[in-house]
């Protein structure tokens, strides 16, 4: 009963996904956003910058996969036509990596942007599942113990931005870059 339970709420999510997606497509929302992107007077890595903000913000206060699930279809649309477009070599794009390597690179920042959020307060899910798991730690014992974590994750997440072929290096071998 439980498994029958749990697979109709994924079921339920999905569809309400594919549902909220195709909205998006008929709003042609991510078009838009994309054109409004682009056209900002600034520096293409100082909107992904913002973006990226944007996520941390986002994550306080909602869970990682609902975070991803509502912004991905409007925002990896726009994260690629700054990069230049799906066809852009590595030469001629503003992050230093083509279309395809684009396309990883930001998958596994977003990733990683949602691995911060599961340990940042308030929500902090991560935190709350330790704590309820271990009853002699306070939530605020766990969210200190966090700290060194963190701080490794949004120095990660800077050498990923800075140094993109780092996540590209694997792939590159395999011959999809």
């Amino acid at each position: 009963m439980e498994t029958a339970k749990l697979s109709a709420m994924i079921f339920a999510i999905i569809w309400g996904v594919l549902i909220y997606v195709r909205f998006l497509g008929f709003a042609d929302l991510p078009t838009a956003f994309s054109d409004w992107i682009v056209s900002l007077d600034q520096s293409p890595m100082l909107t992904l910058l913002l973006i990226l903000c944007a996520y941390a913000v986002l994550g306080m206060f909602m869970d990682a996969i609902g975070m991803l699930l509502l912004t991905l279809p409007v925002v990896y649309p726009a994260v690629i036509a700054l990069n230049g477009g799906a066809d852009v070599g590595a030469v001629d794009s503003a992050f230093g990596v083509s279309g395809v390597g684009c396309a990883i690179w930001f998958g596994i920042i977003v990733v990683k942007m949602a691995e911060l959020c599961l340990i940042t307060p308030p929500i902090g899910l991560n935190c709350f599942v330790v704590a309820g798991v271990r009853p002699e730690c306070s939530v605020q014992d766990v969210f200190r113990g966090c700290l060194p974590f963190f701080v490794a994750d949004v120095i990660t997440i800077a050498v990923l931005l800075v140094m993109p072929g780092i996540v590209l290096w694997l792939p590159s071998l395999m011959g999809y870059t």
